[in-house]
């Protein structure tokens, strides 16, 4: 069961305080950092982060759902998917 959650504005303080320099220049970094990612993503690139793990594009096929509320089949069209997968370094750490 996973604890409580920190949002954006927690974690640049947390960088902030390691890193010995302000929440402002923090912020801009990890603003920097996650607009990278999201940019290599959108082209279609993964990003790794070694010790960390890797961010990756997967790919959803096309396929038939079903509504819950009528029970109808709809078309799910195809689309891309970003995910995640943990460096081994990091799943040990958490454990």
């Amino acid at each position: 069961m996973p604890g409580r959650v920190m949002n954006k504005k927690e974690l640049i303080e947390k960088v902030a305080a390691e890193a010995d320099t302000t929440a402002a220049a923090a912020g801009r970094v990890l603003e920097a950092a996650l607009d990278t990612i999201a940019a290599e993503l959108a082209k279609g690139e993964s990003v790794v982060l070694a010790g960390f793990g890797q961010f990756e594009v997967r790919r959803r096929e096309a396929r038939t759902g079903r509504n819950p509320q009528t029970g109808a089949e709809i078309a799910i069209a195809a689309s891309n998917a970003p995910a995640f997968k943990a460096a081994a370094a990091l799943k040990r750490s958490v454990n």
